[in-house]
């Protein structure tokens, strides 16, 4: 579902609902379709939008309405427009009551915060925006986690256990997961080593920042510092 939507003129901004885990297949035909169709109507070639896409997975009912907000606001921050009604390429017009959306477009969800549907709706959701226009609004992207995730506390605990705990996901590699996926300290790792092996052993120190680098998620330079070991030593160490 498309609940909000705003083009600009190198980018675009989508508020959409998936069931499924298929964003990279979405976008991918969005971008490719309409490339297409804009390329032939207007005789170029080549890309049309600036870099890939960003996906931040978003607390539904916590953030909605100040994401759609943000969104409608975008050609008034960029100076292109002094009113978002002024703007036709976007889902303002539409949240406004200016004019009936059209039926891809999902309005009910946030629409529903404001009342039922009808002209007193309409100018809630107006009121709310327009407010945005008269202060200085935090920007709701600052609060995103990890650069992926926008929620609470609770939302943020349910993905990670739903979606991310038990996977072989490689978190060294991939630093939004590694912020929110839990892993051993490199100090509870010497804690478990030292039952083991015991911490007078040669072998303590190199296993402990081998489990460490493989388990904890945490840099090279937050393992040497813990362990009083240069970068250049911890490569050294781990190739060893």
């Amino acid at each position: 579902m498309i609940h909000v939507y705003c083009l600009m003129d190198n980018h675009y901004h989508l508020l959409i609902e998936t069931p499924r885990g298929n964003l990279s297949q979405i976008l991918h035909h969005i971008n490719g379709a309409y490339t297409t169709y804009f390329n032939i109507k207007h005789r170029r070639s080549g890309h049309l939008f600036q870099g890939r896409f960003k996906a931040i997975l978003v607390e539904k009912d916590s953030y909605s309405q100040e994401l759609s907000r943000y969104i409608h606001l975008n050609p008034v921050r960029a100076e292109l427009v002094k009113n978002p009604s002024q703007y036709r390429w976007s889902s303002y017009r539409y949240y406004s009551g200016e004019e009936k959306g059209p039926e891809w477009l999902t309005m009910v969800f946030i629409l529903g915060y404001f009342g039922s549907h009808g002209k007193s709706t309409y100018q809630k959701y107006r009121e709310f925006v327009e407010e945005g226009m008269s202060k200085t609004l935090e920007n709701p992207l600052k609060k995103v986690i990890a650069s992926t995730f926008l929620g609470g506390e609770e939302f943020i605990l349910r993905i990670r256990e739903e979606q991310l705990e038990g996977r072989k996901i490689d978190r060294r590699n991939v630093p939004s997961v590694k912020k929110v996926l839990r892993g051993p300290t490199p100090g509870e790792i010497e804690v478990v080593v030292a039952e083991v092996i015991g911490e007078e052993t040669v072998l303590f120190r190199k296993w402990c920042i081998h489990l460490s680098h493989q388990w904890s998620g945490r840099r090279l330079e937050e393992i040497g510092a813990h362990f009083g070991t240069a970068r250049e030593a911890m490569g050294s160490i781990l190739q060893s």
